[in-house]
């Protein structure tokens, strides 16, 4: 039986380009600094969005755990949205780890926080009550948001309210490369507003492993302390660190074909009955959609598609979500809409 993975862009394998790379990786010991490999990806990283250093991680969840702990002591205050994967999905890490607390604000529908909820949130700093606001993070593109990308007005608007109330902005940039294709600008204008950054290797980009910290010398360096206490500090990484390279320079500009494959699936789901999508709201890989019919729960659902092939993940009792990834082809996807025909009629 065919298998057609939706679940997540996290299952993507390495290309042969990257295993090959792999393989002839020369390695260094990098917690010592000299893993040239490692080095030459950060490097590029940093170069590709615009920051100073770059700083290679296990994952996107440590990338953005170090970040926090890099920028707040214990009792300082990050904003951040209700959705965010820095609050919704990372085991509150900010708090059991740094004694960080979260200040949430309500995400919108295409993944911004509002900014004159932003302003009422930020703290008195004059007032001893109150803990200190020290960061404001977003997410893009927002998974839990359909994988809506913010846009480069939005940030630039962000970044405006930060400077003016003198804070820092960290960008959970998990998807960020999906942003920049599918708004047709360059990465660098999405990530000019903020002070720091995450972005992961793997998902659409397909490396088997990693995630890159990028910002100033200052907070690398403090970001590079951060890794080594939670267990970060890898030795030969080079290995892993050369199919992330691959990464950068083969995988961006394939990530449109996801995208069209996401427009294409959604619009084939919007048609079923019983089914209900939103597909002018898919601009990326990521899709939601709803169980409508009263005799069928997601669960359910996504059990009997798995029985015929098609792999999907249930978010709630009346939702699933599909992602799209470079496994998934525009024939897997009319194949997989077939399945989803027949297990709903």
């Amino acid at each position: 039986m065919q298998i057609i993975d939706f679940r997540s862009d996290t299952i993507t394998k390495p290309t042969p380009a990257m295993r090959a790379a792999m393989a002839a990786a020369e390695v260094g010991d990098d917690v010592l600094g000299d893993d040239p490999t490692v080095i030459r990806l950060e490097e590029l990283a940093a170069r590709r969005v615009g920051k100073e250093v770059g700083l290679f991680v296990a994952s996107g969840t440590m990338g953005n755990l170090v970040s926090l702990l890099a920028q707040c002591g214990r009792g300082d205050e990050v904003i951040v949205g209700d959705q965010a994967h820095t609050f919704y999905y990372e085991q509150g890490g900010m708090a059991a780890l740094g004694g960080i607390q979260p200040r949430t604000l309500r995400n919108r529908p295409d993944g911004t926080l509002d900014l004159d909820e932003i302003v009422a949130a930020i703290r008195d700093p004059r007032n001893l009550h109150y803990p200190r606001t020290r960061l404001i993070t977003v997410e893009n593109t927002h998974n839990r948001c359909s994988g809506t990308p913010l846009t480069v007005e939005y940030m630039q608007a962000l970044g405006k309210v930060a400077r003016e109330h003198g804070l820092r902005i960290h960008l959970d940039g998990a998807r960020l490369f999906n942003a920049a294709v599918a708004l047709g600008v360059d990465v660098k204008a999405l990530t000019a507003d903020v002070d720091t950054l995450t972005f992961c290797l793997s998902k659409g980009l397909a490396a088997p492993v990693g995630s890159v910290v990028c910002g100033d010398r200052a907070f690398i360096a403090e970001a590079r302390r951060s890794r080594k206490v939670v267990g970060g500090g890898m030795r030969q990484a080079g290995i892993i660190a050369a199919a992330g390279i691959v990464a950068l320079e083969q995988m961006v500009d394939r990530l449109a074909e996801d995208h069209a494959h996401a427009a294409a699936l959604a619009a084939g789901l919007a048609e079923v009955p019983g089914l209900q999508v939103d597909a002018v709201s898919v601009r990326t890989n990521i899709l939601y959609f709803r169980i409508t019919r009263p005799d069928l729960d997601a669960a359910q659902l996504v059990a009997r598609l798995a029985a015929r092939g098609v792999l999907m993940l249930d978010l709630d009792p009346r939702r699933a979500r599909a992602v799209l990834n470079y496994h998934v082809t525009a024939e897997d996807v009319q194949a997989a809409l077939a399945v989803v025909r027949a297990v709903m009629a």
